[in-house]
């Protein structure tokens, strides 16, 4: 780690004496010395709030203060101050600086605001511990870098409304344009302009001489100032002005912007305004009531049957992309028509479509497969998935959308180059997601048990809690598709929170208290004589699985209906059932007989299934009855296949065999494919399977944010380093040989003249002040005992890095003694 010095505006705000700060006594006279006065817990604190400032570790408290005064940095923290909090620092940003507390609590309070009063010393600790505030009470100051991004200007409005002040609209008016306002307010006269400025601030910050003059104002003029002082404070005049506004004019109370614009000045814009910063504060946070309380069984019941409907819905659109999932896109993710396609199967809309892709994804077990020909196919994950019982395979899913990043809702939307957002795409991530979704949750949590909140009222607390205009409307949109997609996964039942949707938010294992909610799974269907089967809960495995083949989905809800129909039946014999096989399984599976129109369904199309059969010549048709044959060419349906006989049994065609074989079917036959042997083939394609994949990595909102080890070993290295920064060091004899280091620079000395002062050091037991250079060039300085000094090597404990080290003596820049009360 480096500690050489910077220089520039932000290195003087954290190492030297501003020119206004002379309080006498321990008064901090820098960010750099009010953090150097902290403790190991209040620095520590510092660095988990803004976690960026370690990265890398700051070699000292000085660059620890640069850091913190960075605009990415001081950008990030305003971020994620709460409303109070930001409007505590934009008053002090149109505060004199520095500003004591007595002014600071009139701008936010007026003197009438009790709850402002109560409340501004925790914002004002907030804004200390994130290193926004420094100095005492006496003397508030607000980071340069954050003064100049809430301070008001043309450019960029301030959240106040307020304006400039009297010296900065004044900035480029003629001295002989201010002593004519300072004559029509009837104040002397001055030699220079300075003195002009100072006078009318003087006036304007006079609440008694400011009465006076508003008091005689026209009334015209009181609705001039009525309409800019709560901002915005610019307004347009023309050429020749009302008497109105020429008064206000000539007076300095409305002052020049452009060739058409007056701006009214801060100092005027607080008078009228009686000293308050904000129109309106809020120092209390919204309150999320409950807008209605149900019994907790009755919506663990309800977000049970989300749950279950949740797993059943992921596990039907994974399956059906295991044979021929939707190719990738050129620039990665789903194509539109792919997106209607799921939504046609799952029989939802696109937006939820898009969620249980995600959804997928995001749990591992769906992903491209990688091929030449790239498309989207289940994970081996997704085979071990569906082995689980229900209550763990959806605590896969949920614990896989609680931390994720990438935001369905986003999808149809386009991005900052006009394009649009698809499934799957890369451009879906959201780093505030996950803290979003959580908190959501957090305040549903927090109401009585069983209780739903207000959507509005829980979208104004996040507004408070994150009001900054961007990062505000984002977390209101990722806050309502959380809203949305709890409900649909079953974390919320009716608006609340369910029981093992509160332990996935707490960290625990939400399988135990879901599993009782959930149906057994059931061996059995009840076949009906309209050619359906009832399925009275979820099915077991291999149950489910064959009577997916065997008959279609006609409706999902707490029973499932499968109707069977020639289709259906054709695709079960195509994946190698017999009739005897179909037969043998509905009546052990069934609790009602058999129906005679489903037993003469099977045995009719199984009776018709493979009689003719399809193979490659490009293709052909082969049956032993040529009189079907017959039928077929005479068929005008067939004229687009390109049939021809070659025998009496054998028909040749010019489509592929698959073509061939729909074409047929189309026409009404059930044909079976065969092999070159002429063995029937089993239509039905292996499932296809990614290789290995794993769950796509959450993309974080900024750096992480650092645990207790690494937060004590940075606050230890940077200690360390401020004491090796500080350290008071002997005064050498002025040579021209052994110039003295500047401070803040690394010592420099000759290779003898380093050599002698660490062996010396080594013999006397003695402390010493290097500067070291390590092998990718960075320069830092230690301070270091040796104990040894051999081969080119010096050996000694550090005292920065708390431990025995050993370095090359041709990388120690220089070597100077310390003063004697040093370590």
């Amino acid at each position: 780690m480096g500690t050489g010095r910077r220089t520039g505006r932000r290195d003087q705000e954290a190492t030297t004496v501003p020119e206004a700060s002379t309080a006498a006594g321990n008064a901090p006279r820098s960010l750099a010395e009010a953090l150097r006065a902290r403790d190991d817990v209040g620095l520590a604190a510092l660095l988990h709030a803004r976690p960026d400032l370690l990265n890398p570790v700051p070699g000292d408290v000085t660059q620890l203060a640069t850091r913190a005064g960075t605009r990415a940095s001081v950008v990030r923290a305003l971020d994620r101050l709460d409303r109070f909090a930001l409007q505590t620092a934009e008053a002090l940003a149109v505060a004199p600086d520095p500003c004591p507390y007595p002014v600071l609590e009139s701008l936010l309070t007026g003197g009438e605001n009790e709850a402002a009063r109560a409340e501004l010393p925790r914002a004002l600790g907030t804004l200390r511990d994130q290193a926004l505030v420094w100095g005492d009470e006496d003397r508030l100051r607000l980071v340069r870098t954050a003064r100049e991004l809430l301070a008001p200007s043309a450019q960029r409005p301030s959240p106040t409304g307020l304006g400039p002040t009297v010296s900065e609209a004044t900035a480029g008016m003629s001295p002989t344009r201010i002593q004519e306002i300072v004559a029509a307010l009837g104040l002397p006269a001055t030699h220079d302009a300075v003195s002009a400025v100072t006078a009318l601030t003087g006036l304007f910050t006079d609440q008694e001489r400011m009465s006076a003059l508003l008091d005689e104002a026209p009334a015209e003029a009181h609705q001039v100032l009525g309409r800019l002082v709560w901002g915005p404070p610019y307004g347009e005049v023309t050429p020749q002005p009302t008497a109105p506004v020429r008064w206000l004019r000539d007076r300095g109370l409305l002052l020049p912007a452009s060739a058409r614009t007056v701006v009214l000045p801060r100092e005027v814009a607080l008078h009228l305004r009686g000293g308050l910063a904000h129109r309106s504060t809020a120092p209390l946070p919204p309150t999320v009531g409950a807008r209605r309380e149900h019994r907790p069984q009755l919506v663990d019941a309800n977000a049970a049957g989300q749950a279950l409907a949740a797993v059943a819905t992921v596990e039907e659109l994974v399956k059906s992309w295991e044979h021929a999932g939707p190719a990738v896109l050129r620039a990665g993710g789903l194509a539109v028509r792919d997106l209607k396609r799921a939504a046609t199967a799952l029989d939802t809309t696109e937006p939820s479509a898009a969620f249980w892709i995600e959804l997928a994804y995001a749990a591992g077990l769906l992903a491209s497969d990688g091929e030449a020909d790239e498309r989207y196919a289940p994970t081996p994950a997704f085979d071990g998935w569906c082995e689980l019982p229900p209550a763990e395979r959806w605590s896969v899913l949920a614990a896989a959308w609680l931390p994720a990043t990438r935001t369905a809702g986003l999808v149809g939307e386009q991005d900052a180059k006009g394009r649009t957002l698809s499934t799957l795409g890369p451009e879906l991530d959201r780093s505030a997601a996950p803290e979003v979704r959580r908190r959501v949750l957090g305040l549903i949590a927090e109401l009585p048990e069983g209780g739903s909140p207000d959507p509005d009222a829980l979208l104004d607390r996040l507004a408070w809690e994150r009001p900054v205009r961007g990062t505000s409307d984002l977390r209101a949109r990722l806050a309502h598709w959380t809203l949305t997609e709890a409900e649909v996964l079953g974390v919320t039942g009716r608006g609340a929170i369910s029981a093992f949707g509160r332990a996935l938010l707490e960290h625990r294992d939400p399988a135990p208290p879901l599993a009782p909610l959930l149906p057994e799974p059931v061996d059995h269907v009840l076949l009906q004589a309209d050619l359906t089967a009832v399925a009275p809960g979820p099915l077991r495995r291999p149950l489910g699985d064959t009577l997916a083949v065997l008959a279609d989905v006609e409706s999902k809800g707490g029973a499932t209906v499968y109707r069977f129909t020639p289709g259906s039946v054709r695709r079960a014999l195509d994946a190698g059932h017999t009739a005897v096989d179909l037969h043998a399984f509905l009546a052990e599976h069934s609790r009602t007989p058999v129906p005679q129109p489903l037993s003469y369904l099977i045995d009719d199309v199984a009776r018709r299934h493979g009689h003719l059969r399809v193979g490659a010549a490009s293709s052909y048709v082969r049956c032993d009855d040529d009189g079907m044959l017959n039928e077929i060419l005479a068929d005008k349906r067939s004229a687009g296949l390109g049939l021809r006989r070659l025998a009496p049994t054998v028909l040749a065609a010019q489509a592929e065999p698959g073509a061939l074989l729909d074409g047929l079917r189309a026409m009404g036959y059930a044909p079976a494919a065969e092999s070159r042997t002429g063995d029937v083939l089993v239509a039905r394609s292996d499932a296809h399977r990614t290789p290995a994949r794993s769950a796509p990595v959450p993309v974080p909102d900024g750096p992480p944010v650092p645990d207790a080890t690494l937060l004590g070993a940075a606050v230890r290295a940077i200690r360390a380093g401020d004491l090796a920064a500080t350290a008071v060091r002997k005064e050498p004899a002025s040579t021209t040989d052994s110039p003295t280091a500047a401070p803040g620079e690394l010592p420099r000395t000759s290779a003898a003249e380093t050599l002698a002062t660490v062996q010396a050091a080594a013999l006397t037991g003695s402390a010493v002040w290097i500067g070291y250079v390590n092998a990718d060039g960075a320069a830092s300085q230690r301070v270091i005992a040796p104990v040894r000094v051999e081969g080119g090597f010096v050996t000694g404990y550090d005292h920065t890095a708390d431990e025995v080290r050993t370095y090359p003596l041709h990388r120690i820049t220089g070597v100077a003694e310390l003063a004697e009360d040093q370590v």
